[in-house]
């Protein structure tokens, strides 16, 4: 395979795992901010900060990887997207600041109006960031990213009906993963009414999510319709049915609460819509420029990726331990 394929599927690895496990992230902030008042809702956001607690830094790691990726690989991929997408991109950013920043400072405070702040925006910073990183793909996706600096539309590159619905699939998938992973950790922490109320919620955000897909596909065909016939009639057609699969087979096994195995459901129904999207723009990454006329030269490349591979062996086996360690049993 040619180094910049390689590099592509580096780079679509790297969002894949961002996807999957900063979307549950912010899920948790979602679910937080549903939570219910300061008593009621104690005991969901007890919850939610064990499950993200330990993991909620690390998962952004992977949101660096991408930039840095794409930034190396593609650079002029990266200029035009970062140049036309730099309002929603720094909303994303802030947003990322807030929300970090007011989880800790909620953790470590003692007076409830102070909890009450720092959890209100922990929770909303945990709803609008998805919603803009959602815009930022529905406008790559919808081609309404030019080549060159800036050379899209600043307001209406990303406020646009592809960008609009995907940026609330974005926060529906964050939540519908969210859910899926509490609802085994309040198993496995014993907390079985915890576990059934986050069953009902995962159903509900599955069963929404599942009318968003259908909607974006309907928005698709006329706001992109090259894309929308390759995701339903081309290459990204075996993708998009193994999504469609594997989401009725999720909700399936949250129905017979099988909570492990719907972990693995879920994320593959939400990898297959993502790589579907990445297969059929294959191998245009912006209107007019293919992956070839993009990508940075052979020793840039090979370099580049050279050091992600040994960078690999140390990351790796250490997120590995990380997550393991906080997903043995505990008990409420």
């Amino acid at each position: 395979m040619p180094l910049p394929e390689i590099m592509l599927v580096v780079l679509w690895i790297g969002l894949t795992a961002y996807v999957l496990f900063g979307g549950a992230d912010f899920g948790g902030g979602v679910w937080d901010l549903l939570a219910g008042g300061t008593e009621r809702g104690r005991p969901r956001r007890a919850l939610v900060e064990h499950s993200i607690g330990p993991v909620w830094e690390t998962n952004h790691v992977w949101l660096i990887f991408v930039i840095v990726v794409t930034w190396t690989g593609v650079p002029p991929v990266f200029a035009a997207i970062a140049s036309t997408l730099y309002i929603p991109l720094t909303l994303v950013a802030l947003g990322i600041i807030a929300r970090g920043a007011a989880f800790a400072f909620r953790k470590a405070s003692t007076e409830v109006w102070q909890q009450r702040l720092f959890g209100a925006t922990f929770a909303f910073s945990s709803l609008v960031t998805p919603f803009f990183l959602g815009t930022v793909a529905g406008a790559i996706a919808s081609g309404r990213v030019p080549p060159g600096i800036a050379a899209g539309d600043l307001v209406t590159s990303w406020v646009n009906p592809t960008s609009v619905v995907s940026g609330a699939l974005a926060v529906g998938t964050a939540a519908y993963l969210a859910a899926v992973f509490l609802t085994r950790d309040a198993e496995r922490g014993g907390a079985t009414a915890l576990a059934e109320e986050f069953r009902h919620r995962a159903l509900a955000a599955g069963a929404v999510v599942g009318v968003l897909s259908a909607a974006g596909l309907a928005v698709l065909h006329a706001d992109a319709p090259r894309l929308f016939t390759e995701l339903t009639s081309g290459r990204g057609l075996p993708l998009l049915a193994v999504s469609i699969v594997a989401g009725l087979a999720s909700l399936a096994l949250l129905w017979r609460r099988a909570y492990v195995a719907v972990r693995v459901t879920a994320a593959l129904a939400v990898a297959g819509l993502l790589w579907g999207w990445g297969v059929s723009q294959y191998p245009d990454l912006l209107p007019g420029v293919r992956l070839d006329d993009a990508a940075a030269t052979d020793s840039v490349l090979s370099a580049s990726l050279g050091a992600l591979a040994v960078g690999a062996l140390l990351l790796l086996p250490s997120l590995w331990w990380l997550y393991s360690t906080f997903q043995r049993d505990h008990r409420a």
